[in-house]
């Protein structure tokens, strides 16, 4: 196929609807990763929240964050994508810009009422509510919208695209909060202000596209019990159990590793712009990754990436610097990509014959659980290690044992629990 026969394939084989919603996710993911990359700097350094207790609220608004696509697919299949995506962003803009309006006075009266701690963790509970349901509504919109022959053009798009909205999130960030003096308060503003802009982005250009043939959509109820099928699979939820250690140590970066640069190594540090790092190494580097572990099997390879990442974290404990946080999230990036294109193939063949589809849709789970027990755990090391050892560079022995302990645990698994052999058993 000549390349002028490939453009214009590439040209007619997306509806409009495709473009508009993945035009949307940039921005959704650059509120998203902006508003993390400061959230526990805010927590911690403008309310005086003490570490502990800013690593459980991030965990556990994490943890809503990534468990809700696993119920956010069926709620937009069953309202539509138009309408569940232009509620996910109304919800996201008041929420974040309740965030960004904490220290206002006319939100004293609600501080006093209900205590920082609790008003926090409801506010963040508004905008968690949002990704939950974007991220199923832009991938289902992919596949709805995108004719068979450029269907994984579009996926390799989309998952493009959310990947730059992670590398500007925290660049958007540094420039709201340093750039232009804003302070961070404006950076969950400037976050409300892209997601509305997205609502009305989808009110007046995004079209539902058609099922082409779907089957018809579960009940929210039917999903709900399909939850308790894949949960009864001990080997199944076990693989998970284990894949939640790589998330435990991924999620560092932006629960842990802020706290410990700011705290103990230079408090005036950029860090929220630091962390463009890793989405960069991703965008730059994710298809030649793919190619170099193509031959390699599907555990080994992630195996491999979860070493790579959690003794990327020894980084900082031999020698906690700045330019050392670069290299550590350089590592981190790197055992992100190793493991992440065989992470999916995995968990399709731990499914039972013809229920890979429902399987998948727990891929999410690993990351929502990783992510709360980061939360919790990061507040813990940074209060253990620095606050009462004063050895906060310690910590990072342990971030790094449990990535070692993830890597060995998951080689082992695939020892003793083969795929086939599961499929095999549920037959």
């Amino acid at each position: 196929m000549s390349f002028s026969q490939r453009f214009a394939e590439i040209r007619t084989g997306f509806e409009p609807a495709f473009w508009v919603a993945n035009f949307t996710e940039i921005f959704e993911r650059v509120a998203y990763y902006g508003t993390t990359a400061v959230l526990a700097i805010y927590l911690k350094e403008q309310l005086h929240f003490s570490s502990e207790l800013t690593g459980w609220l991030v965990g556990t608004f994490g943890l809503v964050v990534w468990f809700l696509p696993i119920l956010g697919g069926t709620l937009a299949d069953r309202f539509g994508f138009r309408r569940a995506l232009m509620f996910a962003y109304l919800v996201m803009t008041v929420g974040y810009f309740l965030l960004g309006s904490l220290s206002a006075p006319w939100m004293e009266s609600l501080r006093q009422s209900l205590g920082d701690k609790w008003l926090v963790l409801a506010i963040l509970m508004i905008p968690a509510l949002g990704p939950g349901v974007v991220k199923p509504c832009v991938a289902g919109t992919t596949a709805r919208a995108s004719n068979e022959n450029v269907r994984s053009l579009g996926y390799s798009i989309y998952y493009t695209l959310v990947n730059i909205g992670g590398a500007l999130g925290p660049i958007v960030a540094w420039l709201v909060r340093k750039q232009l003096g804003w302070g961070i308060e404006n950076v969950f503003r400037v976050s409300a202000l892209w997601v509305f802009l997205m609502f009305w982005t989808t009110l007046f250009f995004y079209r539902e596209p058609g099922r082409s043939g779907e089957l018809k959509v579960a009940s929210v109820w039917t999903a709900l019990s399909n939850m308790f099928v894949v949960l009864a699979n001990f080997r199944f939820v076990l693989f998970l159990a284990i894949s939640s250690g790589f998330y435990i140590v991924f999620w560092q970066q932006y629960i842990s590793a802020p706290l410990f640069i700011r705290g103990y190594v230079n408090p005036k540090a950029d860090v929220d712009l630091l962390l463009s790092v890793d989405p960069i190494v991703v965008i730059c580097f994710q298809i030649l990754a793919a190619y170099l572990t193509r031959k390699m099997p599907a555990v080994r390879a992630m195996a491999l990436g979860f070493l790579i990442t959690g003794l990327s974290w020894i980084l900082l404990a031999i020698h906690p610097t700045v330019p050392m946080l670069v290299a550590t999230l350089v590592g981190v990036a790197i055992g992100e990509i190793t493991q992440a294109s065989r992470y999916y193939e995995y968990i399709s063949r731990l499914a039972p014959p013809g229920q890979q589809g429902l399987y998948m849709g727990y891929a999410f789970l690993p990351v929502a659980i990783g992510y709360f027990i980061a939360g919790w755990l990061g507040g813990y090391l940074i209060h253990h290690f620095g606050e009462v050892l004063h050895q906060p560079q310690q910590m990072w022995w342990v971030i790094a044992a449990i990535g070692v302990v993830t890597a060995g645990l998951t080689w082992l698994y695939d020892k003793i629990f083969q795929p086939g052999r599961i499929a095999a058993d549920a037959t």
